[in-house]
């Protein structure tokens, strides 16, 4: 996996010193790709690659790589999983001289042979850029699902491009404006959804999706080249559906596992990864993997016993990562730096550590996220299927009683407590389907986040949702919601927290989950075969059951999560009152911090459970302090 940054800079010469700073944005991505760092720099582009060696370990493999002819060159950040199958598939071979046994050079010859085109043939994860001085064209690209980090910023005529924010930092010609919109949204999520990021110049290339720059008109043209399509196959059967997503995923794996360098894994315990690793098992590959778990230090958030009894079954050299809220402490700036963005998830610190940890020994990490949302498993899928039948069977009046009911119910801290999913439940249902989705997901609500931040002139959050749901051409209602978390959580949050976590450590991640072949089959699976009866991924552990033991089938997934609920009464508590002050909340310029004060008093008395705004509160102030105020990101890198 490596690092691309650059400059496309249509009929107008690129100057020494603008150059300098073009490689100020890529140097700074080195814990991308320490193993090399190159340059192309043309008179309208300039191209900057570092490089981690993965797959052919020789220099041959160097970046970023060009044409036997000079006329296209390309920056690559990336791994395309099923290469070798295309490179028989074309017969590459017999028309190109292939120096490397990697995929970067399969991406330059089969774009030669097929034009831009040839990305409907990929799967796998990769953000690129392709400059065809021929056809006087750059693209910048990013993988079908978003799992490889793009950015872009114009300014004047010309375009920037880099897979990490901090890349324009290092420009003269950026200015630091934090888009406000782009933070209301964080403030109900908790990441920033969509092609926003926390500067109004730089944007994020969607999933899907290129950029096409026309180097002598200097036009610019964003493009969907993929898209999800969830049409169901109604003649499936359900043996079919199940034989059919075994066969997928074990494909898949087999892809994913191709390294040259040390691979390992994430082992969660849960269905999804402790599947990877089983089929690992199967086919003789786990006595040679690392697997690394996270033991969060707070019994109800504890999923060591599942993750010890994975590794053991499947012989695999297991590393376990205790974390404490000191841990947390320790990680929590450096955490923070890397991603770039104020992200509000418990699992990124965690992920972090892992990462960290594992960087001792591997360099490939095959992470398990992709899978809940490809087979339905979240616990608010599971609540739209229930939502149908108690509003048909419960009336108003009921319904109202029950919603007073839970309101009353007290806080209670641990994971997915009875308290906030009764809650969660009997206020949500009341909305229609998309509003239901959004929240039961939500940290702040409207109403407090008005309290929060003050009346705001931006269109709800909500209505991301319901805009999205509402153009789908999926007549089923579960197909929508799944492409909803495919666009917007996935990308926003899951793939934010992996890559840069990972990658902070010069960590590889990849997700067989979300390799293309075996999405656009899962995808056509019945939706009621998904979840049955009442029952999330039923499909899934059908086709994983030869692979796991019993205990891991019959549990139900968590998911990694921190406590910060109940380590802000105790081992988070200090930090807690450093940031939340009414000094450092003046100091954002975007706070109330009266309110702020409120929530904090209410969480500390146990009265109602704040954990979650609360941190991603702090979470935000931290990110202001590191990118805005003081501007000392580089003293917690890496």
């Amino acid at each position: 996996m490596c690092g691309i940054a650059g400059l496309i800079s249509p009929a107008k010469p690129i100057p020494d010193a603008l150059r300098a700073q073009v490689e100020k944005m890529t140097h700074i991505l080195r814990h991308r790709g320490p193993d090399h760092t190159g340059f192309f720099l043309g008179k309208d582009c300039m191209l900057g690659n570092t490089r981690l060696r993965i797959l052919d370990l020789s220099d041959r493999g160097d970046l970023p790589v060009c044409s036997a002819d000079g006329k296209v060159r390309i920056a690559y950040n990336g791994e395309v999983t099923n290469f070798r199958e295309l490179r028989e598939t074309f017969a590459l071979d017999k028309k190109y001289a292939f120096r490397s046994g990697g995929d970067t050079e399969l991406v330059l010859h089969l774009y030669e042979e097929l034009g831009i085109d040839f990305l409907r043939h990929l799967s796998g994860m990769f953000a690129m850029a392709i400059y065809d001085a021929g056809k006087r064209k750059v693209y910048l690209v990013r993988d079908q699902y978003g799992m490889r980090p793009l950015f872009y910023m114009f300014h004047g005529g010309q375009v920037f491009f880099s897979s990490e924010i901090k890349s324009f930092l290092e420009l003269d010609c950026f200015r630091p404006e934090i888009d406000r919109e782009a933070m209301f949204h964080y403030f109900s999520l908790i990441y920033i959804p969509g092609e926003r990021t926390p500067f109004t110049q730089v944007k994020e290339l969607d999933g899907g999706h290129l950029l096409e720059i026309d180097l002598n008109e200097g036009t610019r043209a964003l493009k969907e080249y993929y898209r999800f399509d969830y049409s169901i196959d109604r003649e499936m059967t359900l043996p079919q559906a199940v034989s059919g997503l075994r066969e997928a995923m074990m494909d898949s794996m087999r892809r994913n596992l191709i390294s040259d360098a040390p691979p390992g894994m994430t082992l969660s315990g849960g269905v999804d990864t402790s599947s990877m690793l089983g089929m690992a098992k199967a086919m003789d590959k786990s006595r040679e993997l690392h697997t690394f778990s996270i033991k969060v230090n707070e019994p109800s958030f504890d999923e060591s016993r599942y993750q010890r009894l994975m590794a053991d079954y499947a012989g695999s050299v297991h590393h376990e990562i205790t974390v404490n809220a000191e841990d947390v402490l320790g990680a929590m700036r450096a955490s923070v730096a890397c991603l770039d963005e104020p992200n509000g998830d418990g699992a990124v610190i965690p992920s972090y550590l892992l990462a960290q940890e594992a960087s001792k020994f591997v360099r490939v990490l095959l992470s398990g996220e992709g899978g809940d949302e490809l087979n339905n498993a979240y616990e608010t899928h599971l609540a739209y299927k229930v939502r149908k039948l108690y509003r048909r069977l419960a009336p108003q009046a009921v319904r109202s009683l029950l919603r007073g009911l839970a309101s009353c119910l007290p806080a209670n801290y641990s994971k997915l407590s009875p308290d906030f999913l009764a809650k969660r439940f009997t206020e949500g249902v009341e909305l229609d389907v998309p509003g239901s989705h959004f929240y039961w997901r939500h940290v702040f609500s409207d109403a407090q986040k008005e309290k929060l931040l003050g009346p705001q002139p931006y269109r709800p959050t909500s209505s991301l949702f319901r805009e999205m749901f509402d153009a789908l051409p999926y007549d089923d209602e579960l197909n929508k919601i799944s492409h909803l978390d495919f666009k917007y959580f996935f990308i926003g949050d899951l793939m934010v927290k992996n890559d840069r976590t990972f990658m902070a450590h010069s960590v590889e991640a990849r997700f067989p989950f979300t390799d293309r072949l075996l999405v656009d089959f899962a995808t056509k699976i019945p939706p009621w075969y998904r979840i049955r009866n009442f029952t999330g991924r039923y499909v899934e552990k059908e086709a994983m059951r030869p692979f796991l033991p019993d205990a891991i089938c019959r549990r139900r997934g968590m998911g990694l999560e921190m406590p910060h609920s109940f380590w802000f009464l105790k081992g988070l508590g200090g930090l807690a009152d450093q940031y939340l002050n009414p000094a450092v909340l003046k100091k954002a310029g975007i706070f109330n911090s009266d309110y702020v004060t409120r929530i904090w008093q209410e969480h500390k008395s146990g009265r109602r459970d704040y954990g979650r705004p609360l941190w991603s509160i702090i979470n935000y102030l931290i990110w202001f302090e590191l990118f805005i105020d003081k501007r000392n990101y580089k003293d917690f890198l890496k």
